[in-house]
């Protein structure tokens, strides 16, 4: 309809002047709810309204509402955004920059409501469940065509993806797939929707997963590069440093097991068989849609500050790259190949343990997206909240840019993280750090990740899925301080530091010389920014259940001025304890408990790979051999350590064990 422009501007200036007034009666309300505290407090409830002016009696309904208020108040007092307790259903990450900052010396505090439980949430909750198959127990639900996800929770808990286990002997890999040779898997050939089905390989220390293209009679095409990534290099699906599972995943006609699920996207469909006498009508069934929940970052120049994340769930995300045609090439702890590289004609045997342009590809390597991202942040901290049902990353601290949805990653400093529970997450608990070069070596003195501090949290049970990853991470960092954590339940490792086999310390190496990583890139004269490091009074248990590669505390690279110390070790397979990995040098492993390991303390050295200059130290060890290269040239140092018979432990180990994990006062309130 033709209006006058006279009229139009008139109705336009009275719709600013109604909403300029409206806006000032929020702030205005907004301040007045800050109580004696002086903070300006915003409250939001997933039964409030966004016309609401955000105090307790009148909260707003959407954290972008929040968010816009908040920006409005950081400037003139701190601000404290609280969310009373229920479910928020998230459409969208919720995104914090610079902008949204604590602005002139004023803090931003998003928290829970005290006494309440709020949950950020990624999912779609599944209804509409109907019997499909009563023989069989099978159910089926409508999701909106075109809906994807990797993982499926049933009142809280993760359900299994359909999936068989088959022998590595019932296929033979080739160069573009696999050579059905069991002929009870002919069927295969006759599946629907074949491009959905995926092959995972779990290894010596790496967990890969490759899509299938098509099934022709015994010939298996797979997905590429997914196929060639996942088939060469080292500990690859092809030869295996030490055998492992291998699996044929994500088929309907894969449904035998109760609590396994299948989704068809094009159908619109959610296949569930349920347990015997179960049906999940009467369940609470959630199916993460969303890759991230939060995701705090500004610019180098402009880097968000200033911000508290406290006492908040955060739950249900996914993360769909595995079942793309890049898959998931995994290198180790959350790494993988992200495009084509060029490979040998003969990559099938010549590069099975490595080969130059392998090395090429070194420096492209990815990482594991977090659901909680933090990258160009300072005075950061997470205290409180929990971390759980997510299908990646808990969460990521200045990882490399390819894992940070703003596309700009490291910059971390000055970031605390106590308190927090990680349980039931497809990837690791925590990670920060990243490893392409300019995370060791950075173009911009920016970029260095600092002063992380990650203390008295509980992670357990992570890396159900991506189980090639440590609980808790940190690559390249200045001054992570690493203590009073409690980590258990583990397919890998517990806590792992540092990065890069000390290809990129000052010299080089000469394995990567030989190897030929340095056509591709610099031998770096200085030092990585991987120093400084604490990692003292952890409680670390029930680690490697399914790699017998790593350690249960790892350390790779060298690492000067770092301490390992007062650490609590049991309960790991009868592996390796106390690993330092190649390049390890400058590091102080002292006053450690280690029970029941096959090797209480190990260097991977030899003559080439500068595995040196560390110390082990009046530890203590009740069982497992001493396998620590000392002397010419590693100049690594055994001093004072002890082997105790059985139980015996001496008063000053039994205080390191008591001492070790969560402090007294301090345990999470998900964990108490």
């Amino acid at each position: 309809m033709y209006r006058q422009p006279g009229r139009a501007l008139a109705a336009l200036t009275a719709a600013l002047t109604a909403f300029t007034a409206f806006t000032g009666a929020m702030l205005s309300a907004a301040h007045a709810d800050a109580g004696a505290a002086g903070a300006a407090r915003i409250v939001v409830s997933p039964g409030g309204s966004d016309r609401n002016v955000g105090t307790a009696d009148r909260p707003v309904a959407t954290l972008a509402r929040a968010r816009q208020l908040a920006r409005s108040l950081s400037g003139t007092s701190d601000v404290v955004v609280e969310l009373t307790g229920g479910t928020y259903r998230l459409t969208e990450p919720l995104r914090l920059t610079g902008a949204d900052s604590g602005q002139g010396g004023h803090t931003v505090t998003w928290r829970g409501r005290p006494g309440q439980t709020p949950v950020l949430s990624g999912a779609l909750r599944v209804t509409g469940w109907k019997v499909h198959d009563a023989a069989a127990n099978i159910y089926a639900a409508p999701v909106p065509k075109g809906t994807d996800s990797r993982q499926l929770y049933v009142d809280g808990a993760g359900a299994p993806r359909a999936s068989i286990t088959i022998s590595r002997n019932d296929v033979q890999v080739t160069r573009t797939g696999m050579t059905i040779v069991n002929p009870n898997l002919k069927y295969l050939a006759s599946l629907p929707r074949q491009n959905r089905i995926e092959v995972e390989s779990q290894t010596s220390f790496t967990d890969r997963y490759a899509p299938v293209q098509s099934i022709d009679g015994t010939t298996i095409t797979m997905q590429q590069p997914a196929w060639n990534n996942n088939n060469w290099g080292y500990d690859t699906l092809a030869k295996p440093f030490a055998g492992g599972t291998l699996m044929l995943q994500n088929s309907y006609s894969f449904l035998k097991t109760a609590g396994q699920w299948y989704l068809d996207p094009d159908a619109g469909q959610l296949y569930y068989k349920a347990p015997a006498g179960k049906n999940p009508a009467d369940s609470d069934v959630e199916l993460p849609q969303l890759t991230s929940l939060m995701q705090i970052g500004g610019t180098y120049d402009n880097p968000a500050h200033d911000i508290t994340v406290q006492n908040i769930r955060f739950e249900y995300s996914t993360w769909l790259q595995p079942g793309t045609s890049t898959g998931y090439a995994d290198q180790q702890n959350g790494t993988f190949l992200a495009a084509t590289h060029q490979q040998p004609n003969d990559f099938l045997t010549s590069c099975q343990s490595g080969c130059p342009l392998f090395e090429a590809a070194r420096n492209s390597w990815h990482q594991i997206p977090a659901a909680v991202q933090v990258s160009a942040a300072r005075g950061i901290t997470f205290t409180g909240n929990t971390f759980t049902h997510l299908g990646q990353v808990g969460l990521g601290i200045g990882n490399d840019a390819n894992a940070h949805a703003s596309g700009v990653g490291l910059g971390a400093s000055d970031i605390t993280v106590q308190r927090n529970t990680f349980t039931d997450d497809a990837g690791a608990g925590i990670v920060a750090g990243g490893v392409q070069p300019d995370a060791h070596h950075p173009s911009n003195p920016a970029m260095v990740d600092k002063d992380i501090t990650i203390k008295n949290n509980l992670v357990t049970r992570v890396a159900q899925d991506y189980k090639d990853m440590s609980g808790i991470l940190t690559t390249y960092v200045t001054h992570a301080v690493i203590e009073h954590n409690e980590v258990s339940d583990l397919a890998y490792d517990g806590i792992d530091v540092g990065w890069g086999w000390g290809a990129n310390d000052p010299g080089g190496s000469t394995d990567y010389r030989n190897r030929g990583l340095y056509n591709y890139q610099p031998v770096y004269s200085t030092p990585t920014t991987l120093s400084d490091n604490s990692v003292r009074y952890n409680l670390i248990h029930g680690t490697k259940k399914v790699f017998h590669d790593g350690g249960s505390l790892y350390n790779l690279s060298a690492s000067a001025r770092t301490v390992i110390e007062g650490n609590y070790i049991y309960d790991n397979r009868n592996t390796v304890g106390l690993y330092l990995d190649e390049g390890s040098r400058y590091v102080t492993l002292s006053h450690n408990v280690i029970r029941d390991s096959g090797v209480w303390a190990f260097t991977n050295a030899s003559p080439t790979n500068n595995t040196n200059d560390s110390t082990f130290s009046e530890n203590w060890y009740n069982s497992g051999a001493t396998q620590v290269a000392t002397g010419s040239p590693h100049n690594n140092v055994l001093r004072g350590n002890v082997q105790v018979s059985g139980g015996n432990w001496p008063t000053a180990a039994r205080e390191v064990m008591d001492r070790a994990g969560i402090e007294p006062g301090q345990r999470p309130p998900a964990a108490r």
